[in-house]
């Protein structure tokens, strides 16, 4: 029970030195620092989205576009959101207040699910890219890009920049979580509960 009396007492000591860094001036360079991480990802999802958008061949073979297939306007969709919540999320973050639980939370869980978003629709274009360029011969599916190499390789380069964006999202995410962790106790358990539950 001590143990968990002085925990609790450095808690609020480290909370009171972080107040006090926001009053002077290391606090605000840590929100700008946060603030310009946040708006890192937002060139990069707009490039990505713009070179997806513009990615279609023709040629004797047939046409074929980004909107044909699924997993690349995901890629799309997901590149927006996430551009879109950068540039939100930085907004909020450069204002200056006392940093809440509430808010710690919403960024923690927000920065969480938009990085497994943009992982995702990575991982799922890698999948369709790499079936584009080698093909399945268990069910004798030729290589696309033999015939539609503009293509493929335009939608290769959307691809690297959706995971240099993964990146910045999964540091975004490791930041908001150690704001939120070490600024805030975890929720309480009821050990009563816990053991009878």
């Amino acid at each position: 029970m001590s143990t968990v009396v002085e925990k609790s007492a450095a808690e609020v000591a480290r909370g009171d030195e972080l107040e006090g860094m926001s009053s002077n001036g290391n606090g605000s360079s840590l929100r700008t620092a946060e603030t310009l991480l946040r708006l890192l990802p937002i060139a990069p999802c707009v490039a990505a989205l713009l070179v997806m958008l513009h990615d279609s061949q023709d040629n004797e073979f047939g046409t074929v576009s980004y909107s044909h297939i699924g997993a690349f306007r995901f890629l799309v969709h997901a590149n927006g959101i996430c551009a879109g919540y950068s540039l939100l999320s930085a907004i909020i973050s450069a204002k200056s207040r006392p940093p809440t639980k509430s808010l710690a939370w919403t960024f923690f869980f927000l920065d969480q699910l938009l990085t497994y978003i943009i992982l995702g629709a990575g991982a799922v274009s890698t999948e369709i890219l790499y079936l584009a360029f080698k093909g399945d011969s268990t069910i004798t599916w030729s290589p696309a890009c033999e015939s539609f190499g503009g293509f493929c390789h335009r939608a290769t380069t959307s691809v690297i920049i959706t995971f240099l964006v993964v990146a910045f999202f999964a540091l975004i995410s490791l930041i908001s979580s150690y704001k939120l962790f070490s600024k805030f106790d975890a929720p309480a358990i009821n050990p009563i509960r816990a053991t009878f539950g």
